[in-house]
């Protein structure tokens, strides 16, 4: 091969390889599976499925002036359930174990970008009181969807994970007629309920009681921390937003647990901290559902001692609906109260019979 051809076919590869990129980038751009770039087309079918690399867009480019965010246990929420009770137009970004800070940089940016959102409703991860401010599950994120710098792109628009599961998945389901994940569906799971399915993860005779159970001066600065640096950062930079805020009603088991370990008055006082922080914004309503027993008691609406079916997700939004479980100045001492005399003095054993 002589130095011209060489040149030439130097020159044909370069030009290959540039041309598939491009064709790559745009296709990427225009099919935007994860909305970094626009809003999603009408002509293509989409599938909502990574909560971590979706709901960044959704927050950009989606239409919406309410929005439902939290854990897991957020996840069976139905937007269109909460458009009805609140007269909204509402989009859900739940993320799978995420501590609050996650949350609540998230919640910023959305309402950054969106003037609209005047209403958020917010589960309150009842176990994240004491936990430092900024702790986190995962470690990696995909950052360079979140900010405006375009030259990070370059890892969504190159991406073959991105590429195979978000752009030829969406094409696929358009070719197909398959219509695009719901908002109601999205991040939503079914999975079994009831008292074998709970005992399958928890074991009472295998609870660690090694735990700290004090709680001193250094619980109550962690919880001011976490709730301050996080919640009250948000709901007080964003004054014309209303925050429904909430504390997932856990199940008889969770609480089973607290009084195994010793830990029950150590974290009905981070509850009590916490509240009071709460109460202090005027655009944040409280709710607290502790006193539903007839759900926290029934394996039946339990896949663990966590986690809730969908049915108690709608009846959280017709609870806050109804105020019902609002926290006041003037009620919360009563409730923490009956809360303290309900769990730590129930026949947890009769669980068990």
């Amino acid at each position: 091969m002589n130095q011209q051809t060489a040149k030439k076919w130097f020159i044909k590869c370069i030009l290959t390889l540039v041309i598939s990129l491009t064709f790559i980038a745009l296709l990427v751009i225009i099919v935007d599976p994860y909305f970094h770039y626009h809003k999603p087309f009408s002509f293509l079918s989409y599938r909502l499925y990574e909560e971590r690399y979706t709901n960044d867009g959704i927050s950009r480019h989606f239409d919406f002036d309410a929005m439902i965010t939290g854990s897991s246990i957020t996840q069976n929420f139905k937007p269109s359930e909460m458009d009805v009770l609140f007269h909204a137009n509402t989009v859900k970004e739940s993320f799978s174990g995420a501590g609050y800070q996650e949350l609540a940089d998230n919640l910023d940016r959305a309402l950054s970008r969106n003037k609209n959102l005047k209403q958020v409703l917010w589960a309150v991860d009842y176990n994240g009181f004491l936990r430092e401010y900024d702790w986190a599950r995962y470690e990696e994120y995909p950052t360079y969807l979140y900010d405006d710098n375009p030259l990070n792109d370059v890892s969504y628009l190159f991406n073959k994970s991105i590429l195979y599961h978000g752009v030829l998945t969406n094409i696929a389901m358009t070719l197909a007629g398959a219509p695009s994940t719901t908002m109601d569906e999205y991040s939503s799971w079914d999975m079994e309920t009831g008292l074998e399915v709970i005992l399958s993860t928890y074991d009472r005779n295998n609870v660690n009681t090694d735990v700290p159970t004090g709680f001193g001066e250094e619980e109550y600065d962690m919880v001011t921390q976490t709730i301050t640096l996080n919640i009250l950062r948000v709901v007080n930079k964003y004054p014309d937003t209303t925050f429904y805020l909430f504390y997932p009603p856990f199940s008889i088991f969770y609480w089973d647990s607290l009084n195994i370990k010793g830990t029950l008055d150590r974290q009905l006082k981070a509850e009590k901290v916490a509240t009071e922080l709460l109460l202090t914004c005027p655009n944040v309503k409280l709710y607290n559902f502790f006193d539903q027993y007839d759900v926290i008691c029934n394996a039946d609406f339990y896949s663990d001692d966590g986690h809730y079916c969908e049915e108690i997700n709608s009846r959280i939004l017709q609870w806050i609906a109804g105020d019902t479980g609002l926290v006041t100045k003037e009620n919360y001492l009563e409730k923490l109260a009956k809360e303290r005399d309900f769990y730590t003095n129930f026949d947890y054993d009769s669980l068990y019979e």
